[in-house]
């Protein structure tokens, strides 16, 4: 430590609470009489109680100004002033367990406005709600007066004749006790005798008050009756039916303070994050929506990916369910600062209503919405200039999401649709109906379609971009296709979509996919000035099934549930889960089980990356979006490609390799090599399987490993010997009924889902 800093030059600055000591005590004055004028001595108790407890601050003071704050200090926006530090550390910890004398709302202008302004709204909401249910309230009386006139003259009956009491009696008669019984007899005529001239005097008075109402009714007598009826109304009321209904039901959860959100985080186990850190609240916590968000500057060392880690501990020291807390980081500040977000309903339990289940039409240049934050804030995605990439794990929610992208597409009759679906689920199947181009399916011809897309978009590139290229600069000065441009039919300039979901299927097929992946590497850096757009969606995020130049190059993300780290910088971007944007912290699982699925990380459509839940179509909802569209349409003149009827180009050979495979089989040989079964097919197909047989060695039987492993197809050591005789060796190899077993399975799952 080094010694405080002096004003000026002759008078040193006051001591603080955060003065720190010198590093060598000053020596003990002279008190010799040599030693020259004794050095003055200060009461250390009477500096204590000069200090004021709560120095002022202005808004430009954002530290004292004697020197940075102490480690171990908490510094509250909420809770201005400094804390006590002294030696007396034991007593010090009592005095930060006493709840404050001032309310912590009015220490701040900001919040005790918001405060006193949610009070009287909530008092006028109340007052008005009472007053409207007036006349209901005023019939219940009347209706329950009769019952209660019943109880009064019951409880009245009973009080007059000492009824109460006549348990007691009996049992001294059970007992034979005489003396007792005679006691108990006199005390109860004493008792009767006079309550019966109570009762009788009132019961005469009320006669009397009736007959006058009868008579002559005033305004003062009206009162009096109605008094009357609400007394014996509210006697008569069932014990399970108030009278007055609530006008606010009560919340299940606690206003979020500062004191919550210092508590949960240090109980987290984080290392530099305890009960004695610097945890500085940056700004006052506020409502944010159906919740409350706070602003905090974490201690130094500590990072917001810290808490992302511990989000389930997080959620325990909060005592909110898991889908109410959502913690993100902002580094654009830096890489401590966390933005808390808890909300009041648990995210999870939530349903996201798309609003394109009432629409009409729709303008995919205005993007298109695809789900809602947690904050329940419409979430729209850019579409033109855009590519997009989803991933998750299988049932996370990720069709879903191409649900509601589709959607807007098809809802915009100038946009051509492409939809492809390669694990033959048949989930955008409704859409069929609008699509220039559509399959469904996880053979090899449907792959084979898709990479022949791939390679038409690539195609219709290069003639846009010749197209754009000569049109006038006034017409398109940014050479970028815009709403009017996409209008001129004869232009051929429309938004063009094209999706793929499952497409690791496609990219890691051993003859379609090398060049599936260079094709959409090209469409997604040129085609997006062009109206073309690319969606890609997978649920198997490597680098054999996700092509590197087409995850690095597209600039919309949107990543559900993954399993680890490699996973989600694939989806997000190289460094994402190291800067807090992990998709791991979504729980596994549908929202009836408690599950995030539908819930992901999305980047690229907004400023900041954002926790999104998207819209949820199912397949009747998607039927009626699709039905409008296809009328949408029809109308006007749009239905083109598969939806007009018209037949693809055969622009890439067709095959079925589990059946070309059979069809090589020689004789009743139970079992064959796999490099000749590669030769065999190069044979019968040489433009598909030359290239494999051209190989040597380990890579020439990989080749066909790899092929039959999506069908179920294993390898292993099968006995054999060369085609041209010699000796016999084991090596990698099929067995002929393993493919015929794949083959059944696979046709067995064609016909069920044909009849479903």
């Amino acid at each position: 430590m080094t010694d405080h800093p002096t004003t000026n030059g002759h008078h040193p600055t006051p001591p603080t609470e955060l003065t720190a000591l010198p590093e060598h005590p000053p020596a003990a004055p002279a008190t010799g009489p040599d030693s020259g004028p004794a050095a003055e001595v200060l009461s250390l108790e009477a500096a204590r109680e000069r200090r004021h407890p709560y120095p002022p601050t202005t808004p430009e003071q954002d530290a004292p100004a004697d020197g940075p704050v102490l480690e171990g200090e908490i510094v509250r926006v909420d809770q201005p002033g400094e804390a006590e530090r002294d030696w007396r550390s034991e007593l010090a910890d009592k005095n930060r367990t006493r709840r404050p004398i001032v309310p912590v709302w009015l220490r701040s202008r900001t919040e005790a406005i918001e405060t006193l302004k949610w009070a009287g709204e909530y008092a006028a909401y109340v007052t008005g709600y009472q007053l409207a249910r007036t006349p209901l309230y005023a019939t219940r009386l009347t209706l329950r007066a009769p019952r209660g006139l019943a109880r009064l003259v019951y409880g009245m009956t009973r009080w007059t004749l000492d009824l109460e009491g006549e348990p007691v009696r009996l049992a001294t008669v059970v007992k034979a006790d005489p003396e007792s019984y005679l006691k108990l007899s006199r005390q109860r005529d004493s008792r009767v005798r006079l309550r019966v001239w109570v009762s009788g005097a009132a019961l005469v008075t009320l006669l009397i008050a009736s007959l006058m109402v009868a008579s002559a009714p005033t305004a003062a007598q009206w009162t009096a009756l109605a008094a009357a009826i609400a007394v014996l109304g509210i006697v008569g009321r069932p014990a399970d039916r108030p009278l007055i209904d609530r006008a606010v039901l009560p919340t299940r959860v606690e206003k979020l303070t500062s004191d919550i959100v210092v508590r949960a985080l240090t109980v987290l186990g984080v290392s530099g994050l305890n009960a004695k850190a610097d945890v500085n609240f940056v700004a006052p916590i506020t409502r944010d929506g159906p919740g409350w968000r706070a602003d905090l500057d974490l201690p130094y060392g500590v990072t917001v990916g810290d808490v992302l880690d511990k989000r389930s501990r997080l959620a325990s020291g909060l005592r909110r369910p898991l889908g109410c807390i959502w913690p993100e980081g902002d580094s654009s500040i830096h890489e401590g600062r966390l933005i808390l977000w808890v909300g009041d309903r648990d995210l999870s339990k939530t349903i996201v209503k798309s609003p394109l289940l009432k629409a009409t039409s729709h303008d995919v240049f205005k993007g298109i919405p695809f789900g809602n934050d947690p904050r329940g804030r419409l979430i729209t995605v850019p579409f033109i200039e855009n590519n997009m990439l989803i991933g998750s794990q299988p049932g996370q929610g990720k069709t879903a999401s191409v649900r509601e992208l589709a959607a807007g597409i098809v809802l915009d009759p100038t946009a051509e649709a492409w939809f492809h679906e390669l694990k033959g689920s048949g989930d955008l199947d409704p859409y069929e109906q609008v699509c220039h181009r559509y399959v469904s399916g996880i053979d090899d011809a449907s792959i084979a379609y898709a990479a022949a897309s791939l390679a038409l978009l690539k195609q219709e590139v290069m003639r846009r971009a010749g197209a754009l290229k000569k049109l006038p600069a006034d017409l398109c000065p940014d050479k970028k296709v815009t709403r009017a441009i996409a209008d001129k039919r004869s232009l051929g300039l429309h938004p063009l979509a094209c999706i793929i979901d499952e497409c690791q299927n496609l990219f890691a097929h051993p003859i379609y996919g090398k060049q599936a992946g260079e094709d959409a590497e090209f469409v997604i850096k040129l085609g997006r000035a062009l109206g073309v757009v690319l969606i890609l969606a997978t649920q198997r995020p490597d680098k054999n099934s996700l092509p590197t130049g087409v995850s690095a190059n597209v600039s919309i993300r949107f990543c559900l549930r993954v399993a680890g780290q490699t996973e989600n910088d694939m989806i997000l971007g190289t460094s994402a889960y190291q800067n807090g944007i992990r998709a791991t912290l979504f729980v596994p699982g549908p929202p009836d089980q408690g599950g995030d699925a539908g819930t992901g990380y999305l980047i690229g459509a907004t400023p900041m990356p954002k926790v999104v839940k998207a819209a949820y179509l199912n397949t009747t909802a998607t039927q009626l979006i699709a039905d409008r569209a296809h009328a949408l349409r029809k109308a006007a003149g749009r239905l083109t490609g598969h939806a007009a009827g018209d037949q693809p180009e055969a622009s890439a050979p067709a095959y079925d390799l589990l059946a070309d495979v059979v069809a090589v089989r020689v004789g009743s040989e139970a079992k064959v090599w796999n490099e000749i079964v590669v030769d065999r097919l190069a044979e019968l197909r040489p433009e598909v399987y030359g290239p494999w047989a051209e190989q040597e060695g380990p890579a020439k039987t990989a080749q066909l490993t790899n092929a039959l492993k999506p069908y179920g197809v294993k390898t292993g050591q099968v006995w054999g010997t060369p085609p041209g005789g010699g000796k016999g060796a084991n090596r990698i190899g099929i067995a002929w009924d393993d493919v015929l077993n794949a083959i059944t399975e696979r046709d067995g799952k064609r016909d069920s889902g044909a009849g479903s």
